[in-house]
């Protein structure tokens, strides 16, 4: 569990780029965006997290560390996100989805509020545009956690964001408000 939370990585400039990569600058700007710049202090908070993460409190010691070092960095907040997602502490976790997709929101330069993003506001369509694609993600993320909550309405609604936004259905967002729409219908025997 502990690889867990450690923070995204991405090859060096150094390290072949595979061939599904269009260019090395789509690989820098990944590194750069969702792994690059941690302080190191911050890094190490979160590889502490992830070897105690048996542990709650010296775990979210270090999460919380790394925060305060960090608060805006995409690994620091994927690092607390997935601590509470794999617990299973679903509010948290969806607490956390929130400011993930805040801060995607703000580096994309899209409406604070999901539901107002429109599908030509990012390039959704591209699968190396690693914020739009981080953003999408996180949307389903808040979606999914909403249906584990029992907030089907406000999952639905995400769910279906993430359809408008992602029309080829690439994240899987139609298996997920399927689901959504058949807790809503009653029928959870699956």
């Amino acid at each position: 569990m502990a690889a867990v939370l450690e923070p995204v990585r991405h090859p060096t400039a150094t390290e072949p780029v595979a061939a599904s990569q269009t260019s090395v600058e789509q690989v820098f700007l990944a590194a750069t965006v969702l792994g690059g710049a941690l302080p190191a202090d911050a890094e190490r908070h979160l590889r502490a997290a992830g070897l105690n993460y048996a542990d709650d409190a010296v775990a979210e010691r270090h999460l919380a560390a790394a925060a305060g070092l960090a608060p805006d960095h995409a690994a620091v907040l994927i690092g607390r996100y997935r601590y509470f997602f794999y617990k299973g502490r679903w509010a948290q976790a969806l607490a956390v989805a929130g400011e993930c997709l805040a801060w995607a929101a703000r580096h994309l330069g899209l409406p604070a509020d999901w539901q107002e993003t429109r599908r030509d506001a990012a390039d959704f369509d591209d699968y190396h545009a690693v914020l739009a694609r981080f953003y999408l993600f996180t949307l389903k993320g808040y979606a999914y956690l909403h249906l584990r909550l029992g907030q089907l309405g406000e999952g639905q609604a995400a769910a279906r964001k993430l359809l408008e936004l992602d029309p080829n259905d690439r994240l899987g967002g139609q298996v997920l408000l399927d689901v959504l729409l058949r807790l809503e219908q009653g029928d959870d025997d699956d």
